[in-house]
């Protein structure tokens, strides 16, 4: 990660939007606003630093809630003058104890909101952080890798079952499974999705530069 500002736009008060938004759940936490000051900070200390525009200070998230905030990146929008700060959270992000700022509804979708890789992952941490009775997530990390992977390899067997038998229906059903509980698997290790796409997109642009090659 580059520890230097590109050149940003700041406001006729010296600030600059930030959108945090949550590394591994992709949910947007909070939108706060920092300085050329804070900015710095963050930027050499990898935590969110801010600045409060209602007591004119500045402030590094969970300094004393304990609810800090680790910077995996920060990306600046077209026009300069807004940031996108992606961070691997400790705890909740708002002061009042919820994950997100943003949770008061305004408008509410009519179905129900759809799953994502990300969502179910940042859940299934948040079962390893924070056991919940009857919670089957909560059971396979109390039972250890070894359960864990015992259920991988199963999985993968149904799916290969299902698959033979040119069961579509069944052979969906059973890669649900077989995904989640890899993704269970990844936390344990303290493995993020985003780790698993940095290396298809290494592999992506190897297999790019082998076509060019090749085509020459």
């Amino acid at each position: 990660m580059k520890n230097e500002a590109p050149d940003l736009k700041f406001d006729e008060k010296g600030l600059i939007p930030a959108i945090v938004q949550d590394y591994h759940t992709g949910q947007v936490l909070t939108l706060a606003y920092m300085n050329a000051e804070s900015l710095a900070i963050t930027l050499r200390e990898k935590r969110t630093c801010f600045y409060s525009r209602s007591r004119k200070t500045l402030w590094r998230k969970g300094e004393s809630s304990g609810n800090v905030q680790h910077v995996v990146d920060i990306v600046a929008d077209c026009d300069a003058d807004a940031l996108v700060v992606r961070v691997i959270k400790e705890g909740p992000a708002c002061h009042t104890g919820q994950e997100s700022c943003f949770y008061t509804p305004v408008l509410e979708a009519e179905q129900g909101p759809g799953i994502t890789l990300q969502g179910l992952y940042g859940l299934i941490l948040e079962r390893k952080a924070a056991p919940k009775e009857g919670s089957y997530t909560s059971y396979l990390f109390e039972k250890g890798r070894e359960k864990i992977l015992k259920k991988v390899g199963e999985e993968g067997a149904e799916v290969l079952i299902a698959a033979t038998k040119k069961d579509d229906e069944e052979t969906v059903f059973e890669i649900a499974d077989l995904c989640y509980h890899i993704l269970v698997l990844m936390a344990e290790c303290g493995i993020a999705p985003g780790d698993v796409l940095a290396e298809l997109a290494k592999r992506h642009v190897v297999d790019e530069k082998v076509k060019q090659e090749t085509m020459q």
